[in-house]
């Protein structure tokens, strides 16, 4: 489902991935591990198609960086959802609507947005906050809604950098819980993460990444 092969990677002249190879199964739940600027969200950016390999190749579905046209882009990212560490929750609008903006950019009906955005925040236990704004929200909630926006296009896998790296232990297994719940309905999981609780708790194959090198 996501191949690399062979990745070298500079930004700004700073060598981040050298010779990098790994794959990812359809369904699969994956660590991805390694100290602070060792490549990782890197690696989850070649995924979206945000950053291209200098050298080598990134497989994701049918979409080949090597091969891929600017228009193709959007949709290859249709299919992936991102959690971000720091939510990136629109303040200006309600739960409902940071959820719903996802859809609304590709033309889905009023009705249908409506359907699927309870639908996902169901699914995150915050269908009684869908008319509150992100501000009035607590971390775990908003990174909730953050993992609710991630899902609503069904995407054939979640990336998930650093989700739980502003959330106490216990809101932390919280999301866990969701992403693992996520992952049971078949949707794929990349997870970057620097803990160890996590790591130990929940027994995945785990990618670590350091020194721009990879080892599983």
């Amino acid at each position: 489902m996501i191949e690399f092969y062979n990745v070298h990677t500079s930004i700004r002249d700073k060598k981040i991935l050298n010779n990098i190879t790994f794959r990812i199964l359809k369904g699969e739940f994956v660590f991805l591990t390694g100290p602070s600027g060792a490549g990782k969200s890197t690696i989850l950016r070649h995924i979206y198609m945000d950053v291209l390999p200098d050298n080598g190749m990134v497989v994701v579905e049918n979409y080949n960086s090597a091969k891929i046209k600017d228009k193709e882009v959007p949709l290859l990212r249709r299919k992936i959802g991102v959690v971000f560490q720091d939510f990136k929750l629109l303040q200006d609008r309600t739960v409902f609507e940071n959820i719903a903006f996802a859809l609304r950019v590709t033309g889905v009906s009023s009705r249908d947005i409506k359907r699927r955005v309870m639908r996902v925040l169901a699914e995150v236990n915050l269908g009684h906050k869908r008319s509150q704004y992100p501000v009035t929200l607590s971390g775990g909630e908003q990174q909730r809604v953050a993992i609710a926006r991630a899902i609503v296009n069904n995407p054939f896998i979640v990336l998930a950098d650093e989700p739980t790296g502003n959330l106490d232990a216990e809101t932390s297994m919280e999301i866990m819980d969701i992403l693992e719940r996520i992952n049971r309905q078949g949707t794929a999981v990349l997870m970057a993460t620097h803990s160890q609780e996590i790591l130990q708790h929940f027994p995945h194959r785990h990618i670590h990444v350091e020194g721009g090198e990879l080892s599983q």
